[in-house]
């Protein structure tokens, strides 16, 4: 692993974007097209408003998975991960070839039909913070690295949902759903926890 430190979130997001610009090229040149997981959260602000900026990628060959949705919350809610990927990187570029997780729809039947799109084919890069409390993807610990499934629905631990409360995504934790809420990561996810 390589460790690179920064003097601050911007010099950091430019060079994460650079390094993620120069992939996606590669990616599209050697392959034609690049699949992309992307995160949603504060700590992606800086560098998504970095990469969309970049010159030279065709996003037409981009195709966009993300990491996870809440359950029950419409696209609309200031907190939906869809929305925040429509308006800060879809958008942006035009992807077109998206897959985002419904949380208006039947968990079991999106986490399904995305999963199978998902591993289709390799993921060439995947963009993805950690939270404050050692998640990845409302993966919460301990979480069971056992699962093969793609996506799981779990359930939110307090630590998670007050983090959405300290990015400001709601007003209180008790506004958080707590779960179930569809989950993914590089290889699998939180097994299904009691609140």
């Amino acid at each position: 692993m390589q460790i690179k430190i920064f003097e601050d979130k911007q010099s950091l997001s430019r060079a994460a974007a650079e390094h993620a610009a120069k992939s996606l090229r590669g990616a599209i040149s050697d392959n034609g097209q690049a699949r992309i997981v992307a995160a949603t959260g504060a700590s992606q602000f800086e560098f998504l408003d970095a990469l969309t900026g970049a010159p030279d990628i065709d996003w037409s060959k981009v195709e966009l998975f993300h990491l996870d949705e809440y359950i029950g919350l419409p696209v609309t809610h200031p907190a939906s991960f869809r929305k925040y990927l429509f308006e800060r990187l879809i958008h942006k570029t035009g992807i077109t070839q998206h897959h985002l997780l419904d949380g208006e729809a039947d968990p079991q039947v999106v986490t399904k039909k995305v999963g199978n799109k998902l591993v289709g084919r390799p993921v060439d890069l995947t963009f993805a913070g950690i939270g404050e409390n050692g998640h990845l993807a409302f993966n919460d610990p301990p979480a069971d690295f056992r699962s093969d499934e793609p996506y799981l629905v779990v359930d939110l631990d307090e630590a998670c949902r007050q983090q959405q409360v300290n990015e400001g995504w709601f007003a209180k934790v008790a506004d958080v759903p707590a779960g179930p809420s569809p989950c993914r990561s590089v290889k699998s996810c939180a097994r299904k926890r009691s609140s």
